[in-house]
């Protein structure tokens, strides 16, 4: 198994943002997904979206045709300038097998329009949706490649090292389904890594697996000649993915492997959850799968 076909989307980051900070922000993310692309020999499919944000009805009759068509005008003058820096940056970027694609959505539909291209894609790179100055359509982006889109995703944070040939992994490890699906789609990366923790924090304490935590994945992943160790950890933090987000550091790792969602996304979206805690403060790339 490998990652033969990959995708990011560049999008603009906010409707607030100088053309500079916007630009800035899919060059970025635009060169990791090239680095990823490179290391894994992929063929990587850039999707520019220019993203309509009017509101339908809200504006007084006789002015909605108007707002309409400038919004049109406007969202594809984004993806067209974007089409050009993804077309100038990856023609210069030597073998790389490589398609651009400039779309128009409205922001509604911005995860559809994702979803449909990220169901054919091994691995979807995109930047973290959190932070100042990103637009509240860069969660629309993970959400639709994750759910809609069924496709493992790579986010990245604002400062990217390029993929290392042998990276140090931590696995955020649950036993969840989340979890196990994000290990089996990580294998191509984990089987080369120099060594892959399996994070364990306050193990089940009744169960089948209460006397070898971590001991049935780690089996699996060492059938697949990965390098694996298990660390098993107190929560000595509030949060269980302060707990994690400090083992990373400890560990020196290079990515966090984890389930995405665990709870229904309403409500990790009101109380925060350890998806989008890890997402907001993680300073590696955070590999996730549903």
């Amino acid at each position: 198994m490998s990652y033969q076909s990959m995708l990011t989307v560049l999008t603009k980051s906010g409707a607030d943002d100088t053309a500079l900070t916007a630009q800035g922000l899919a060059a970025q993310t635009l060169g990791s997904a090239q680095d990823w692309a490179t290391a894994e020999e992929a063929h990587l499919d850039v999707l520019c979206l220019g993203v309509d944000r009017s509101q339908a009805g809200y504006y007084y009759a006789g002015a909605s045709a108007m707002v309409f068509n400038e919004t049109i005008q406007q969202a594809s003058g984004e993806a067209q300038a974007l089409e050009e820096l993804a077309r100038g940056r990856l023609e210069a970027g030597g073998a790389l097998r490589w398609g651009v694609q400039g779309e128009v959505a409205q922001s509604a539909d911005v995860g559809r329009a994702v979803a449909a291209r990220a169901r054919f894609a091994d691995l979807v790179v995109l930047a973290r949706p959190y932070g100042a100055g990103r637009g509240m359509e860069l969660e629309s982006l993970i959400e639709g490649a994750l759910f809609d889109g069924q496709a493992p995703v790579l986010v990245l944070p604002e400062t990217s090292a390029p993929p290392r040939a042998d990276p140090r992994v931590v696995i955020g490890w649950n036993e969840s389904a989340e979890a196990l699906n994000a290990v089996r789609a990580a294998l191509p990366i984990l089987r080369r890594a120099h060594q892959v923790h399996v994070c364990v924090i306050d193990p089940a304490q009744h169960g089948p697996n209460r006397s070898d935590p971590g001991g049935l994945i780690s089996q699996y992943l060492a059938r697949h000649g990965v390098k694996v160790q298990v660390d098993v950890l107190s929560r000595s933090t509030p949060r269980v993915s302060d707990t994690l987000k400090r083992h990373i550091t400890d560990t020196g790792a290079d990515l966090l492997v984890m389930g995405a969602y665990g709870h229904s996304r309403f409500r990790e979206a009101i109380l925060g959850g350890a998806t989008r805690n890890m997402l907001e403060q993680a300073q590696v790339p955070v590999f996730m799968t549903h």
